[in-house]
């Protein structure tokens, strides 16, 4: 299934114009064989002598090269979506195309974004009934089939095309994708965002075409990953009602002198609520040296301890709804490292320190659920909280190879699955996303999982996935445990003992210690020895 127009045979593509240059090749009509003698054309060309060219034969290559490379965009497009159409990537155990892509092919998911969304736009997408349809930017997708533009030209055309108003005529939209696509020819991404801009300013020029609608399609709150430093960036497009909401907010909780963490006598809370004292709200005033962005960054943090304190997130007994971080033991005892939350947040210990001394009540859980009976056999088909607890710890997210899904978005998942006569046991369970977890179970996707055994080598006691139609060994997911190899050797095969482990002395030792830890009315008891 092609995703564009056809495009012109090579020789008339040919950037001298001269078919001497470029003469006719027969070429294989097979798929297979096309994309084989593909990489042999790259590999001789890798090699070619290029020495041997003149200067002007050089650029003539370079600008060759540059329109194949565009011309793969739309091959890159059409192979995306046939596969996305006939789910293909279910015969080699994946469940979704976003895993085929970003494992399988191992692209960054960034790359995953930029190609699916380019195939989205240029290519030929199939509807319910199974018709064809044309592509969504046809002007675009003609130029990418040419070598004029790029999967780049292409997401620049597709974000320019989404702002225009949605009360913009339809005609008058699709000549505006046709220019913007005349224009990707001769411009490079950059250039051509921003003609898109002028055409925007051009189509609604005083805003008066934007409304409700418009506004609440782009509405968004994104949290980026974590960087080096274990920084997230923030961005959002919010919705006037949702602005001045937090400008309210912000301006109470987000007041000089109040809930600044370097300061030990800061004020906490609301600026106006009732019985501050106004000499030590100017006090403290006087003393904060924060810029009004680290103000808000602490009264966004303020505004999470009120509402982790204030059972904000349901039910207080499940652990979907409670604050569960792992780490190292030695780490605990020095204070360093790095600690994982079951979202999928990384911390530093000695912040995960600081936090604890503020959920003494469910650190105490944590240390008991270490005591609980871990096996319940058949008597129920749900695994319990301590369960959960010994899953975070071994697993850490989603142990399907090649999924990213943290500890606080899976499901304890059978082996064998429990309509099978699989046991709720901790050595037969794993932690699997839902996806995942059923596609264990049934569908075309299916995939045959196992706890490792001793001669798995440095993988034993991890969770071992193979799809069920390949003859390969199981695999395991790197993904929650890149820091093994260089800090500690693998997870025992076995459950925990039931008796207290030598984490809970450490743990509550350092609560102990800890100055924001309350002594006249917590109950930190220490667990006899195992």
């Amino acid at each position: 299934m092609s995703t564009t127009p056809a495009a012109p045979s090579f020789a008339d593509n040919d950037p001298t114009g001269d078919p001497a240059v470029a003469p006719a090749i027969t070429l294989p009509d097979d798929p297979v064989a096309l994309a084989r003698l593909l990489v042999d054309a790259t590999e001789a060309l890798r090699t070619a002598d290029l020495d041997a060219l003149t200067e002007d034969q050089l650029i003539t290559v370079a600008e060759t090269v540059e329109q194949a490379r565009r011309k793969g965009d739309a091959t890159d497009a059409a192979l995306i979506t046939a596969v996305s159409d006939r789910a293909a990537y279910r015969n080699a155990g994946w469940i979704r195309l976003s895993q085929f892509l970003g494992f399988g092919l191992r692209l960054s998911p960034g790359e995953v974004k930029r190609r699916t969304l380019a195939a989205s736009k240029i290519g030929r997408l199939s509807n319910l009934q199974g018709e064809v349809l044309d592509p969504v930017l046809p002007a675009t997708a003609t130029a990418v089939a040419h070598g004029a533009a790029s999967t780049a030209h292409v997401l620049v055309i597709a974000e320019t095309v989404r702002l225009i108003p949605d009360r913009v005529p339809a005609d008058t939209v699709s000549r505006a994708e046709a220019d913007l696509a005349d224009a990707a020819r001769t411009l490079a991404p950059d250039q051509l965002k921003k003609v898109g801009m002028r055409l925007l300013a051009h189509l609604d020029p005083d805003g008066r075409l934007t409304d409700e609608r418009d506004r609440q399609r782009h509405r968004e709150l994104v949290l980026a990953r974590q960087d080096l430093r274990l920084m997230s960036k923030l961005t959002a497009h919010l919705t006037p009602q949702v602005r001045a909401k937090l400008d309210v907010v912000l301006q109470a909780w987000a007041a000089p002198g109040f809930n600044d963490p370097d300061d030990p006598d800061s004020l906490r809370g609301a600026a106006d609520a009732p019985g501050v004292d106004p000499a030590a709200r100017e006090a403290a005033a006087e003393r904060d040296q924060r810029s009004p962005g680290q103000r808000n960054h602490d009264a966004l943090e303020a505004l999470l301890d009120f509402a982790l304190s204030h059972k904000a997130l349901g039910a207080p007994g499940k652990l979907s709804s409670s604050l569960v971080i792992t780490a190292d033991l030695s780490d605990l005892a020095a204070r360093v490292g790095i600690a994982l939350t079951a979202t999928g947040t990384r911390l530093p210990v000695g912040a995960l320190v600081d936090i604890a001394a503020d959920a003494v009540p469910y650190l105490e859980v944590f240390a008991d659920a270490t005591r609980e009976v871990l096996y319940f056999g058949r008597g129920r088909r749900l695994a319990g909280k301590a369960q959960r607890l010994a899953l975070f710890g071994r697993d850490r997210g989603c142990t399907a190879p090649g999924c990213d899904r943290p500890f606080s978005m899976t499901e304890a998942h059978h082996m064998p699955d429990w309509q099978y006569g699989g046991s709720t046991d901790i050595d037969h369970l794993g932690a699997a996303c839902g996806g995942h977890n059923r596609a264990a179970s049934t569908g075309p996707a299916r995939w045959d999982t196992e706890v490792l055994g001793s001669d798995a080598g440095p993988n034993a006691g991890r969770v071992g996935w193979k799809p069920a139609k390949r003859d390969i060994p199981p695999a395991v997911n790197p993904i929650h445990h890149a820091d093994l190899p260089l800090r500690r050797p693998p997870p025992a095969a076995h459950p925990p003992s039931p008796r207290a482990s030598a984490a809970e002395y450490v743990v509550l030792d350092l609560l102990a210690s800890h100055p924001a830890t309350p002594t006249g009315d917590t109950d930190l008891r220490f667990p006899p020895a195992a």
